[in-house]
């Protein structure tokens, strides 16, 4: 988080802290975690960070699922509070590493929750499948089979960015009945073909416009790589395009080791035959303009699987939190929207659109209502 931000939740924390403590006493819990979050340094953040914070366990395990088993990290307090929570990742090659979500996993820990991040491996490979949802569902019924964890039979599902929508999936299905307490999409889609569509043309479905980030399009271009190069050159072309995508995460807290890792996306992409050797220049440069009218026809039948979109498949009953940032330039927050009116004919839905995330990640100063808008949100979604 910015330091702006930090500035403008301690500018508010004393506020909070007395609706809180007078008025709200069980908004506490989502302020501590807001804070913690946050990272914020002071005394009376760290007396806010540290409320009834605890300490847990962390071991790496292997769970069952109809696709084999998956690695997965469980964060296991030595005083646990509330229902266990399926934390799964977006599209990333670090998986369960990834510093963010083991920030976020650690965050819950403290709080007291158990916390199980599963590690498909298909996110590894930035590979969008219906498999995900099947291992997000049985990584939850198994979890909520184990009396250890779950005493009362029951899970709560987070996921983040596309995990999000996929965790909304799985959250419906029938083996899952009276196990889901609640499921968090953070930064999650509603319809994906109606996502790939905007990443590919900038098109919302109110006839807007927003210009996407070029990392979307990236990973459609790699999961439909096959229709646009002969057979010998799709594995080459996805190296390439995962070597681009490795580097763009490390940018986030390397920039020396980015540069050196697109400068190997460059390197692979002189090695290319046409046409992958340009489809790779497109994407080494950015060029959002040129993939995505290449990439635009073949989205809706990439996409088609009802089980890839919440909006598609059964919607769940037990309640559903929608968190995403107001400006998402690789899911637009429109998707939440559109997904919690569907929903709600059907179950509780809690939805906040915030200028603090950007996309699954806070980030930028606001208004101390926005701030406590925030932490209303964490504090329901704890208390489900």
């Amino acid at each position: 988080m910015s330091r702006a931000v930090r500035r403008t939740l301690a500018a508010v924390g004393v506020a909070l802290l007395v609706a809180a403590l007078v008025v709200l006493p069980g908004y506490l819990r989502g302020l501590s975690l807001v804070v913690r979050a946050a990272g914020m340094q002071g005394t009376m953040e760290t007396a806010l960070a540290n409320w009834r914070v605890g300490v847990y366990d962390v071991s790496d395990l292997r769970v069952p699922t109809r696709h084999g088993p998956v690695r997965a990290r469980l964060y296991r307090p030595l005083s646990p509070r509330g229902h266990p929570v399926v934390l799964t990742s977006g599209v990333h090659a670090d998986g369960i590493d990834e510093p963010r979500l083991v920030k976020l996993a650690e965050d819950l820990a403290q709080g007291g929750q158990v916390v199980l991040t599963p590690e498909p491996a298909d996110l590894l490979r930035y590979e969008i499948t219906p498999r995900l949802p099947d291992i997000i569902e049985d990584a939850a019924a198994w979890t909520a089979a184990q009396p250890e964890l779950a005493p009362e039979g029951k899970v709560a599902l987070y996921g983040i960015s596309f995990s999000g929508g996929l965790s909304v999936v799985a959250a419906g299905r029938p083996a899952l009945k009276d196990r889901v307490a609640a499921t968090l999409s953070f930064g999650g889609h509603g319809d994906l073909p109606r996502v790939l569509t905007f990443l590919c043309s900038g098109e919302l479905p109110d006839g807007s416009h927003l210009a996407p980030h070029d990392y979307g399009v990236v990973i459609i271009l790699l999961n439909v790589a096959e229709k646009l190069v002969p057979p010998e050159q799709v594995e080459p072309l996805r190296a390439g395009i995962r070597t681009f995508l490795r580097a763009s995460h490390q940018a986030m807290v390397d920039r020396r080791l980015a540069e050196q890792t697109f400068a190997k996306a460059r390197e692979l992409q002189a090695t290319l035959p046409e046409p992958a050797a340009t489809l790779l220049g497109y994407v080494n440069a950015r060029d959002v303009a040129e993939l995505g009218p290449r990439l635009l026809p073949f989205v809706k039948t990439f996409a088609a699987d009802p089980a890839l979109s919440p909006e598609r498949s059964p919607p769940p009953s037990a309640p559903v939190f929608l968190l995403h940032g107001e400006g998402d330039t690789v899911i637009p927050a429109m998707e939440s929207q559109r997904l919690a009116e569907v929903l709600r004919p059907h179950t509780q839905v809690h939805a906040l659109a915030t200028p603090l995330i950007t996309h699954a990640e806070m980030d930028g100063p606001q208004a101390w209502r926005d701030v406590w808008r925030l932490v209303r949100f964490w504090a329901e979604l704890l208390d489900a």
